[in-house]
């Protein structure tokens, strides 16, 4: 089912299973940001490490 589906109905279930679903995804997608920008801060000004 998904809201644009006519059989949907808003009741109270579905709107904490729809607001825990969008706080996790944002929560996973805010992290996963966090991460790629300082990677790419890291690789830019040279802090990566020397492993060779």
């Amino acid at each position: 089912m998904f809201p644009f589906s006519f059989e949907w109905a808003w009741d109270a279930a579905h709107i904490v299973f729809m607001g825990g679903l969008w706080y996790a995804l944002s929560i996973v997608g805010l992290g996963m940001t966090y991460c790629i920008i300082k990677a790419t801060i890291d690789t830019i000004s040279g802090k990566g490490g020397n492993h060779h």
